[in-house]
């Protein structure tokens, strides 16, 4: 099993920055990618930045230019690094990843949720 915990939400005014942190432990082979989803009220659950095993970083074009994602493979951490955030980021934030726990067993777990709200 495969636990990930968030960190680093809050409560921020529009144009500010936050960085949010996912770690990843239990039984890991291999994560062959970690990201981040978001979820605001009312709407659906939408894919904001996910990176590779190999460092291919992929981004929703909402956030392009604004957000950027790095992993740590010695530390199995993810990181979410929010520039320029506007009121439509606010969220409930979920971190994402995937691999396996043996070279037959595949997981994907998810983090609880962390809010991200930007509000003047």
């Amino acid at each position: 099993q495969v636990q990930l915990v968030e960190s680093g939400g809050g409560l921020v005014q529009p144009g500010g920055s936050l960085k949010l942190s996912c770690a990843a432990s239990g039984s890991i082979f291999s994560i062959s990618a970690m990201g981040w989803y978001r979820q605001a009220p009312g709407k659906e659950r939408e894919k904001v930045a996910f990176i590779t095993s190999a460092g291919t970083a992929n981004y929703a074009d909402s956030v392009k230019g604004r957000f950027s994602i790095f992993r740590d493979d010695a530390k199995n951490t993810v990181n979410l690094r929010m520039n320029s955030l506007k009121p439509d980021d606010t969220a409930a934030y979920y971190c994402s990843a995937e691999g396996r726990i043996n070279t037959s067993s595949v997981f994907h777990s998810w983090g609880q949720g962390i809010q991200v709200t930007v509000s003047s």
